[in-house]
């Protein structure tokens, strides 16, 4: 199973980003205070848990909790903040996102084919 990582600090964002040079990245933004948010993560979870690509780096920011993280990345990658939200980045670059309901098992796995 792939492995998640929360990333709570600028620093810790900065080096994903950096390896997402190499590494495709998928960035879950996470609020730990909203149903909708709750649905998505278990989406994200069973994707986890299914057949995720294993040369994906996989983390987790919690918006709330990490908010100068959950900014930084919005402006690091030109997209407009959204909660939950998951956006794949490669060459340090977004190259797809979406959220809220369009969030699922599905969308991840044919957004990382």
């Amino acid at each position: 199973m792939a492995q998640l990582k929360e990333i709570k600090t600028v620093a810790e964002w900065e080096e994903a980003l950096g390896q997402s040079s190499t590494k495709a990245l998928l960035v879950f933004k996470h609020s730990t205070t909203c149903p909708i948010s709750a649905n998505a993560f278990k989406e994200f979870e069973a994707y986890l848990n299914d057949a995720p690509r294993e040369d994906v780096d996989y983390v987790m920011v919690k918006v709330i909790e990490s908010r100068d993280v959950s900014n930084k990345i919005a402006d690091d990658l030109g997209v407009k903040h959204e909660s939950p939200q998951a956006i794949v980045v490669e060459g340090r670059k977004q190259t797809w996102n979406t959220s809220h309901r369009d969030i699922t098992q599905k969308s991840l796995s044919n957004a990382l084919k």
